[in-house]
């Protein structure tokens, strides 16, 4: 079978190559990929900016279907619609694993970075990773469950903002748009701040319930109507300087941030801010188990809407495109069918 393949360290490095299909050992499964997202995980392992093990197959975003058992797997069915957890292994034993944190594992090894991934027609996963699909999501929306868990660890588990409560969100990609969507779950206020080139964005962020848009020019004259104050809690999604930075700013004394967005480089900012604001600063990375299932059920329940945001299914061959379209901004989610 073909699949995206990080094949040597460095930048790039990245062709479509053969690769061997995967066998179920005891309690693994092998999916069949219908949709796989683009991550910018996946464009960062590109730019040799995110730890993998070459040769490797890209993605971790995924959909589809049971296609094959190994012994002792007997959860799941052939067919059966699901996604996975993106955790391939993990020691089981260290302080993060024994206290339900495996994604802070030392040992931890990843589809799509660590190991095999979903940018190919099958997957290899332990059957202890699968989820089920709502029967009421598609395959398109599934890829956007794995993201969605990572918001829910993010905003729901650390951040936790309150009903009533005035919340900022950084960035307006698919991250972001997740993130605003499970703060108006909790009845917050939310506030979304992009940039003047975001304008399809933003207009998606209106009609999935922002209740205020705010462009980067439009940052100062907010900060001055603000008078003196500032946001209940910020959650910066964009990874960039000027996201970080507007984010401390924005934050009243004594709010909450919560760095959501990986920038792949170092970022310069005035962490004197957080001291004198006494700013509660906090960083999320990746899922922990916990965080799948809520977000399923916001998924069924039609609380979080994920189909909107896939923009962009190009085939698996045209996966060039496909991360060039991502890294130039364009579109929200964007997805290869394998």
């Amino acid at each position: 079978m073909k699949g995206v393949v990080k094949f040597a360290p460095g930048v790039g490095n990245v062709e479509l190559r053969d690769v061997p299909e995967p066998v179920a050992g005891p309690g693994q499964v092998v999916i069949e990929v219908k949709a796989a997202g683009v991550c910018g995980t996946d464009i960062h392992i590109y730019h040799d900016e995110y730890s993998s093990r070459p040769p490797v197959v890209l993605g971790h975003e995924l959909s589809g279907v049971v296609a094959e058992r190994g012994p002792s797997a007997t959860t799941f069915q052939l067919g059966d619609r699901v996604t996975s957890r993106t955790y391939f292994s993990t020691c089981g034993q260290c302080r993060y694993c024994l206290t339900g944190r495996p994604n802070l594992c030392n040992s931890r090894l990843s589809i799509g970075s660590g190991v095999n991934g979903a940018m190919a027609k099958y997957l290899l996963v332990p059957e202890g990773n699968l989820h089920r699909l709502p029967d009421n999501v598609s395959f398109l929306g599934g890829t956007l469950s794995e993201p969605l868990a990572c918001n829910v660890h993010a905003v729901l588990m650390v951040n936790k903002p309150l009903p009533g409560e005035e919340v900022l969100v950084v960035g307006p990609g698919a991250i972001g748009l997740l993130a605003l969507q499970l703060v108006k779950a909790c009845g917050a206020r939310a506030t979304l701040l992009g940039m003047p080139a975001d304008e399809s964005r933003l207009a998606l962020a209106k009609r999935l319930g922002a209740d205020e848009i705010v462009l980067t020019t439009q940052v100062e004259e907010l900060s001055e109507s603000l008078a003196g104050s500032g946001f209940d809690a910020v959650l910066e999604c964009s990874g960039s300087a000027g996201g970080v930075e507007t984010a401390l700013q924005l934050v009243r004394k004594g709010g909450r941030y919560t760095q959501v967005g990986l920038a792949g480089k170092k970022v310069s900012f005035d962490i004197d801010q957080i001291v004198y604001k006494e700013v509660q600063f906090s960083g999320t990375f990746a899922h922990v188990w916990q965080a799948w299932d809520p977000a399923l059920r916001l998924m069924a329940s039609g609380a979080v809407q994920t189909e909107p945001l896939v923009t962009h299914r190009f085939p698996l061959a045209d996966w060039r495109e496909a991360f060039a379209t991502f890294q130039r901004h364009e579109g929200i989610k964007i997805v290869l069918e394998p």
